[in-house]
């Protein structure tokens, strides 16, 4: 089982992005289950959500405590929520920051994971420019999908349009592929940088 924990802020669509990895996984067969907590319900205040995907029916049901993946879709959280709680040093990282992971100030923390699986994505700036509007989640599940390779960008896409159809869906695909791409470009780099 795959597990993926998405934390963010109200209204930055945390909860969406759970759900289309669950359709994403849906779409290529396997199994899957997402699901939200949340805290004080209001705009800005932090949210979690969870995504499980398998390749057999799951039948847990409580908030994931040892993540495979993290999605942190506000790195101002950072600094005040224990993000990587029970994230393996072999676990996926994908940060919305403009800054690279490396300049983060994890301190011994960034330090202790594998920096093949950790990246930064300028996601909000992605969401900027393909939809008007300053929502990281689909250029994040696109980042995902290139950083760990637990679901293909089409399924990814076709999540997105099954949630989304017309031009809404199709400019948060083009976000979604943009963001992949670019994972995809930085994995190239550090793997010849090695």
């Amino acid at each position: 089982m795959f597990q993926v924990r998405i934390h963010g802020r109200g209204g930055q669509g945390v909860v969406t992005a759970a759900e289309l990895l669950s359709i994403a996984a849906f779409q290529e067969g396997k199994y899957a289950q997402a699901f939200p907590s949340f805290g004080s319900e209001r705009m800005g205040a932090p949210v979690t959500a969870f995504c499980r995907i398998d390749e057999k029916p799951i039948r847990l049901r409580e908030v994931i405590v040892a993540p495979d993946a993290l999605i942190i879709q506000d790195a101002t959280l950072l600094l005040s929520v224990p993000l990587f709680d029970g994230l393996a040093d072999s676990g996926y990282v994908l940060i919305n920051s403009v800054q690279p992971f490396v300049h983060l100030n994890l301190g011994r923390l960034g330090e202790s994971f594998d920096p093949a699986r950790c990246r930064t994505l300028p996601a909000t700036k992605l969401g900027l420019e393909f939809t008007g509007r300053p929502i990281p989640n689909a250029a994040l599940l696109g980042g995902f999908a290139a950083l760990s390779g637990v679901l293909k960008i089409d399924s990814v896409a076709a999540a997105i349009m099954s949630k989304f159809p017309g031009a809404i869906g199709e400019k948060n695909v083009a976000a979604a592929r943009s963001a992949y791409e670019l994972i995809i470009e930085r994995n190239i780099a550090c793997a010849q940088a090695s």
